[in-house]
Protein backbone atom coordinates (compact mmCIF):
# COMPACT_ATOMS: atom_id res chain seq x y z
CA UNK A 1 0.00 0.00 0.00
CA UNK A 2 1.18 3.26 -1.54
CA UNK A 3 0.24 6.81 0.85
CA UNK A 4 0.86 10.09 -0.60
CA UNK A 5 -0.34 13.73 0.50
CA UNK A 6 -2.25 16.47 -1.82
CA UNK A 7 -2.83 19.61 -1.83
CA UNK A 8 -6.23 20.11 -2.54
CA UNK A 9 -7.03 23.76 -4.23
CA UNK A 10 -10.89 23.25 -3.08
CA UNK A 11 -10.23 23.23 0.33
CA UNK A 12 -6.68 24.71 0.71
CA UNK A 13 -5.56 22.30 2.61
CA UNK A 14 -3.13 19.10 2.47
CA UNK A 15 -5.27 15.77 2.84
CA UNK A 16 -3.74 12.15 3.34
CA UNK A 17 -4.60 9.32 0.35
CA UNK A 18 -3.71 6.26 -0.74
CA UNK A 19 -2.73 4.69 -4.06
CA UNK A 20 -5.55 2.36 -5.44
CA UNK A 21 -4.79 1.38 -9.07
CA UNK A 22 -4.62 4.51 -11.18
CA UNK A 23 -6.06 7.24 -8.84
CA UNK A 24 -4.92 8.74 -5.55
CA UNK A 25 -8.40 8.15 -3.08
CA UNK A 26 -8.92 10.91 -0.06
CA UNK A 27 -8.27 9.43 3.02
CA UNK A 28 -9.04 13.03 4.85
CA UNK A 29 -12.56 11.79 6.15
CA UNK A 30 -10.70 8.97 8.04
CA UNK A 31 -7.75 10.63 9.55
CA UNK A 32 -6.04 14.13 8.86
CA UNK A 33 -2.57 12.90 8.62
CA UNK A 34 0.15 9.99 8.06
CA UNK A 35 0.58 9.76 12.07
CA UNK A 36 -3.04 9.47 12.55
CA UNK A 37 -3.24 6.75 10.32
CA UNK A 38 -0.34 5.13 12.15
CA UNK A 39 -2.32 5.85 15.64
CA UNK A 40 -5.30 3.96 14.94
CA UNK A 41 -3.63 1.00 13.23
CA UNK A 42 -2.11 0.65 16.92
CA UNK A 43 -5.07 1.35 19.02
CA UNK A 44 -7.43 -1.12 16.38
CA UNK A 45 -4.33 -4.13 16.36
CA UNK A 46 -4.54 -3.81 12.58
CA UNK A 47 -1.50 -2.71 9.92
CA UNK A 48 -2.38 0.41 8.72
CA UNK A 49 -2.43 -1.29 5.24
CA UNK A 50 -5.42 -2.64 6.16
CA UNK A 51 -6.37 0.43 7.60
CA UNK A 52 -6.23 2.61 4.31
CA UNK A 53 -7.66 -0.21 2.20
CA UNK A 54 -10.72 -0.11 3.92
CA UNK A 55 -11.45 3.48 4.16
CA UNK A 56 -11.29 4.06 0.53
CA UNK A 57 -14.05 1.72 0.12
CA UNK A 58 -15.93 4.77 1.92
CA UNK A 59 -14.18 8.03 0.26
CA UNK A 60 -16.05 10.26 -1.97
CA UNK A 61 -12.62 11.63 -4.08
CA UNK A 62 -10.50 11.01 -6.12
CA UNK A 63 -7.67 12.30 -8.17
CA UNK A 64 -5.83 10.62 -11.61
CA UNK A 65 -2.41 9.63 -10.08
CA UNK A 66 -0.62 10.37 -13.49
CA UNK A 67 -2.22 13.98 -13.67
CA UNK A 68 -0.58 14.35 -9.70
CA UNK A 69 2.86 13.51 -10.52
CA UNK A 70 3.12 15.95 -13.60
CA UNK A 71 1.07 18.70 -11.88
CA UNK A 72 3.25 21.58 -10.53
CA UNK A 73 3.50 22.51 -7.51
CA UNK A 74 0.56 25.39 -7.71
CA UNK A 75 -1.94 26.37 -4.91
CA UNK A 76 -4.73 26.57 -7.69
CA UNK A 77 -3.99 22.80 -8.99
CA UNK A 78 -3.94 19.46 -7.34
CA UNK A 79 -0.78 18.47 -6.84
CA UNK A 80 2.06 15.85 -4.34
CA UNK A 81 3.41 17.20 -1.85
CA UNK A 82 5.87 15.48 0.35
CA UNK A 83 4.42 12.30 1.25
CA UNK A 84 4.90 12.25 4.64
CA UNK A 85 5.12 15.68 7.16
CA UNK A 86 8.34 14.77 9.01
CA UNK A 87 9.88 17.15 12.10
CA UNK A 88 13.27 16.45 10.99
CA UNK A 89 15.48 14.69 8.43
CA UNK A 90 18.57 12.88 8.71
CA UNK A 91 21.40 11.45 6.64
CA UNK A 92 23.56 8.49 6.55
CA UNK A 93 26.82 8.57 4.64
CA UNK A 94 28.93 6.80 2.76
CA UNK A 95 26.99 3.29 3.19
CA UNK A 96 27.76 1.89 -0.18
CA UNK A 97 31.41 0.99 -1.45
CA UNK A 98 30.60 3.77 -4.69
CA UNK A 99 29.77 6.04 -2.08
CA UNK A 100 33.51 5.26 -0.16
CA UNK A 101 35.52 5.93 -3.23
CA UNK A 102 34.02 8.69 -4.37
CA UNK A 103 34.22 10.49 -1.02
CA UNK A 104 37.75 9.40 -0.56
CA UNK A 105 38.34 10.81 -4.50
CA UNK A 106 37.36 14.62 -3.39
CA UNK A 107 38.30 14.46 0.27
CA UNK A 108 42.11 16.20 1.00
CA UNK A 109 41.10 13.80 4.22
CA UNK A 110 40.50 10.53 2.21
CA UNK A 111 41.13 8.06 5.20
CA UNK A 112 38.71 9.70 7.33
CA UNK A 113 35.95 8.08 4.51
CA UNK A 114 37.95 4.67 4.51
CA UNK A 115 37.49 4.39 8.24
CA UNK A 116 33.72 5.45 8.05
CA UNK A 117 32.81 2.71 5.52
CA UNK A 118 34.29 -0.05 7.44
CA UNK A 119 33.58 1.54 11.15
CA UNK A 120 31.07 -0.43 13.92
CA UNK A 121 29.30 3.18 13.75
CA UNK A 122 27.64 4.41 11.07
CA UNK A 123 28.15 8.21 9.78
CA UNK A 124 24.67 9.69 10.80
CA UNK A 125 23.91 13.62 10.12
CA UNK A 126 21.39 15.54 10.67
CA UNK A 127 20.22 16.67 7.11
CA UNK A 128 17.16 19.33 6.54
CA UNK A 129 14.38 21.12 8.54
CA UNK A 130 10.84 21.15 7.19
CA UNK A 131 11.20 24.67 5.79
CA UNK A 132 14.45 23.03 3.64
CA UNK A 133 12.58 19.98 2.41
CA UNK A 134 10.27 19.84 -0.79
CA UNK A 135 8.33 17.45 -2.29
CA UNK A 136 7.77 16.21 -5.94
CA UNK A 137 8.20 18.18 -9.03
CA UNK A 138 9.14 21.45 -6.74
CA UNK A 139 12.96 22.65 -6.97
CA UNK A 140 15.48 21.83 -5.18
CA UNK A 141 18.90 23.92 -4.56
CA UNK A 142 22.33 24.34 -5.80
CA UNK A 143 24.58 26.90 -3.33
CA UNK A 144 26.30 30.00 -5.22
CA UNK A 145 29.10 29.41 -3.71
CA UNK A 146 29.65 25.74 -4.78
CA UNK A 147 31.20 24.95 -8.11
CA UNK A 148 30.57 21.04 -7.65
CA UNK A 149 26.75 20.28 -7.11
CA UNK A 150 25.24 16.97 -7.35
CA UNK A 151 22.09 15.19 -5.97
CA UNK A 152 22.28 11.72 -3.96
CA UNK A 153 19.12 9.75 -4.87
CA UNK A 154 18.44 7.35 -1.38
CA UNK A 155 16.16 5.03 -0.11
CA UNK A 156 14.33 7.42 2.74
CA UNK A 157 12.84 5.23 5.95
CA UNK A 158 9.78 6.49 7.70
CA UNK A 159 10.73 6.15 11.50
CA UNK A 160 8.27 6.73 14.25
CA UNK A 161 9.25 7.68 17.80
CA UNK A 162 10.31 4.59 18.72
CA UNK A 163 12.82 4.54 15.55
CA UNK A 164 10.38 1.57 14.22
CA UNK A 165 10.28 1.69 10.03
CA UNK A 166 7.00 2.60 8.56
CA UNK A 167 7.33 2.87 5.70
CA UNK A 168 9.98 3.59 3.03
CA UNK A 169 10.21 6.82 0.49
CA UNK A 170 12.82 8.17 -2.13
CA UNK A 171 14.79 11.01 -1.66
CA UNK A 172 17.59 13.43 -2.78
CA UNK A 173 20.21 14.37 -0.65
CA UNK A 174 21.52 17.21 -2.37
CA UNK A 175 25.67 17.87 -1.79
CA UNK A 176 28.44 20.59 -2.52
CA UNK A 177 30.86 18.12 -3.10
CA UNK A 178 33.53 21.11 -3.54
CA UNK A 179 32.86 22.09 0.24
CA UNK A 180 32.48 19.16 2.03
CA UNK A 181 36.12 17.90 0.14
CA UNK A 182 37.72 20.70 0.80
CA UNK A 183 37.14 19.69 4.65
CA UNK A 184 34.99 17.07 6.40
CA UNK A 185 34.01 19.81 8.90
CA UNK A 186 32.31 21.52 6.59
CA UNK A 187 29.74 18.73 6.20
CA UNK A 188 26.54 20.84 7.43
CA UNK A 189 27.57 23.83 5.02
CA UNK A 190 27.82 21.10 2.11
CA UNK A 191 24.47 19.16 3.12
CA UNK A 192 22.17 21.81 4.59
CA UNK A 193 21.02 24.94 2.97
CA UNK A 194 17.55 26.25 1.08
CA UNK A 195 15.94 23.69 -0.83
CA UNK A 196 18.90 21.07 0.09
CA UNK A 197 16.60 17.75 0.12
CA UNK A 198 13.39 15.94 -1.79
CA UNK A 199 11.26 13.17 -1.14
CA UNK A 200 8.29 11.60 -2.54
CA UNK A 201 6.92 10.53 -4.21
CA UNK A 202 4.82 7.99 -1.88
CA UNK A 203 5.68 6.11 0.97
CA UNK A 204 5.33 2.24 0.76
CA UNK A 205 4.09 1.01 3.76
CA UNK A 206 6.58 -1.19 5.53
CA UNK A 207 4.71 -4.88 6.37
CA UNK A 208 5.89 -7.78 8.29
CA UNK A 209 9.36 -8.16 9.78
CA UNK A 210 11.05 -8.22 6.14
CA UNK A 211 12.15 -5.11 3.96
CA UNK A 212 11.96 -5.19 0.26
CA UNK A 213 14.92 -4.75 -1.72
CA UNK A 214 14.69 -1.59 -3.96
CA UNK A 215 16.34 -0.67 -7.42
CA UNK A 216 17.09 2.77 -7.54
CA UNK A 217 18.00 5.23 -10.25
CA UNK A 218 18.72 8.51 -11.03
CA UNK A 219 18.13 10.38 -14.64
CA UNK A 220 19.52 13.90 -14.84
CA UNK A 221 18.40 15.94 -17.84
CA UNK A 222 19.73 19.53 -19.87
CA UNK A 223 17.66 21.01 -21.79
CA UNK A 224 15.71 18.29 -22.74
CA UNK A 225 18.56 15.99 -23.35
CA UNK A 226 19.44 13.24 -20.92
CA UNK A 227 23.05 14.18 -19.38
CA UNK A 228 23.62 11.67 -16.64
CA UNK A 229 21.86 7.86 -15.79
CA UNK A 230 23.08 5.41 -13.18
CA UNK A 231 21.43 2.36 -10.91
CA UNK A 232 22.06 0.70 -7.99
CA UNK A 233 20.24 -1.56 -5.63
CA UNK A 234 19.86 -1.23 -1.40
CA UNK A 235 21.00 -4.93 -1.81
CA UNK A 236 24.25 -3.06 -1.96
CA UNK A 237 24.73 -1.20 0.85
CA UNK A 238 26.81 -2.51 4.02
CA UNK A 239 24.24 -1.55 6.69
CA UNK A 240 21.31 -2.87 7.00
CA UNK A 241 18.03 -0.55 7.05
CA UNK A 242 17.34 -1.45 10.92
CA UNK A 243 21.19 -0.77 12.19
CA UNK A 244 20.78 2.77 10.76
CA UNK A 245 17.61 3.47 12.46
CA UNK A 246 18.90 1.91 15.77
CA UNK A 247 21.74 4.14 15.93
CA UNK A 248 19.79 7.47 15.22
CA UNK A 249 17.62 6.29 18.08
CA UNK A 250 20.31 5.83 20.08
CA UNK A 251 20.29 8.62 22.91
CA UNK A 252 18.31 10.89 20.08
CA UNK A 253 14.50 11.16 21.05
CA UNK A 254 12.92 11.69 17.80
CA UNK A 255 9.72 13.41 16.94
CA UNK A 256 6.56 11.56 15.94
CA UNK A 257 7.52 10.98 12.62
CA UNK A 258 10.99 11.31 10.93
CA UNK A 259 12.90 10.99 7.84
CA UNK A 260 16.45 8.86 7.50
CA UNK A 261 18.12 8.60 4.38
CA UNK A 262 20.39 5.84 3.85
CA UNK A 263 22.81 6.91 1.79
CA UNK A 264 23.76 6.93 -1.89
CA UNK A 265 24.89 4.33 -4.52
CA UNK A 266 24.94 6.31 -7.30
CA UNK A 267 27.81 9.42 -7.99
CA UNK A 268 27.87 11.29 -11.50
CA UNK A 269 31.77 11.32 -12.72
CA UNK A 270 33.79 13.79 -11.20
CA UNK A 271 33.71 16.84 -13.92
CA UNK A 272 30.08 16.17 -13.52
CA UNK A 273 28.10 19.33 -11.65
CA UNK A 274 24.62 20.26 -11.82
CA UNK A 275 23.35 23.64 -13.22
CA UNK A 276 20.27 25.66 -13.01
CA UNK A 277 17.47 24.36 -15.25
CA UNK A 278 18.26 20.57 -15.13
CA UNK A 279 16.13 17.92 -14.61
CA UNK A 280 16.46 15.31 -11.49
CA UNK A 281 14.49 11.87 -11.46
CA UNK A 282 15.29 9.40 -9.31
CA UNK A 283 12.92 6.10 -9.39
CA UNK A 284 12.22 3.19 -8.16
CA UNK A 285 9.69 0.46 -9.33
CA UNK A 286 8.05 0.06 -5.53
CA UNK A 287 7.95 3.91 -5.18
CA UNK A 288 7.61 6.27 -8.26
CA UNK A 289 9.60 8.87 -9.43
CA UNK A 290 10.54 11.41 -7.62
CA UNK A 291 11.21 14.63 -9.86
CA UNK A 292 12.80 18.23 -9.32
CA UNK A 293 13.84 20.94 -11.36
CA UNK A 294 17.13 22.27 -10.42
CA UNK A 295 17.39 26.38 -9.32
CA UNK A 296 19.94 28.17 -7.39
CA UNK A 297 19.25 28.78 -3.85
CA UNK A 298 18.92 32.75 -4.28
CA UNK A 299 16.01 32.15 -6.63
CA UNK A 300 14.06 28.83 -5.15
CA UNK A 301 10.88 29.68 -3.33
CA UNK A 302 9.54 28.50 0.21
CA UNK A 303 7.73 24.85 -0.40
CA UNK A 304 3.77 24.95 -0.73
CA UNK A 305 2.31 23.16 1.56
Amino acid sequence: MQIVRIWNPSTNAAVLAAVDGGDAVDLSHAWASFPGLIGAARREGKSPAALAQAAIKTSSQRWPLNSLLQAEAHPVVAHLLQPVDAEEYWGAGVTYERSRLARMAESQSADVYARIYSAERPEIFFKSTPSRCVGPNQPVGIRADSRWSVPEPELALVLDGDGAILGYTLGNDMSARDIEGDNPLYLPQAKVYQACCAIGPTVLLAEGGQHPEFEINLRIERKGEEVFNGSTSTARMRRTFDELAAYLRRHNPLPQVTVLLTGTGIVPPDEFTLQEGDVVEISSPLLGTLRNPVEQVETVQAAQG
